[in-house]
């Protein structure tokens, strides 16, 4: 983020505390297809993922006083998000949808049009697999996958949000990464 942008936030902040609803609003519509997403990627479903996100905003905005203007709103906002999507996934750990029915376009695009049928096929079965093995990861797993995956965050900033050391980011995204690839090499291996 530039400075000018951080300058704008802080002030957006700021007018926030002061009970501006429309500074507030604007910064929910900077950050809501973000933390839609981040959502997304922890609790595997649509539906979820955008009651959580709606839920950690309303939330934000009762709290907004408690929130340094100095501090990045989408750190703090990502903390309330965090904590409702990994009470999401322990209540309803016996019901939990698969990470599979994420919705094919916000994964990625699967096939061009003008790719034959078996080589969609093909493709398909292998992010069908993908989303297969990113829901068998453990939810900091999965976290810390989405944040740097998906979301682009640096080790920094995925450090700043999940409050912990960059080396702790490091390990569990080398631990994540690794359980993806050796799913994936089974699969790769099932097939041959």
């Amino acid at each position: 983020m530039n400075n000018n942008r951080e300058a704008d936030e802080s002030e957006l902040i700021r007018r926030s505390r002061m009970g501006d609803k429309d500074a507030f609003g604007q910064l929910v519509c900077i950050y809501m297809k973000r933390a839609y997403f981040s959502a997304l990627g922890l609790v595997s479903s649509h539906e979820a993922a955008l009651d959580l996100s709606q839920e950690a905003f309303v939330r934000a905005y009762r709290a907004i006083g408690k929130l340094d203007p100095e501090r990045k709103f989408y750190t703090w906002l990502y903390q309330i998000l965090r904590n409702l999507c990994f009470n999401y996934i322990r209540d309803r750990a016996r019901h939990a949808r698969p990470f599979s029915e994420l919705d094919e376009q916000k994964m990625q695009q699967i096939a061009d049009a003008s790719q034959d049928a078996s080589s969609r096929v093909e493709t398909d079965e292998l992010h069908q697999q993908l989303r297969r093995a990113i829901n068998l990861l453990s939810p900091l797993e999965r976290e810390v996958i989405v944040l740097k995956d998906l979301q682009e965050l640096s080790y920094k900033e995925i450090a700043e949000v999940l409050g912990c050391p960059v080396g702790t980011v490091m390990s569990r995204l080398y631990n994540a990464r690794k359980a993806l690839r050796n799913s994936m090499k089974e699969y790769m291996n099932d097939r041959n």
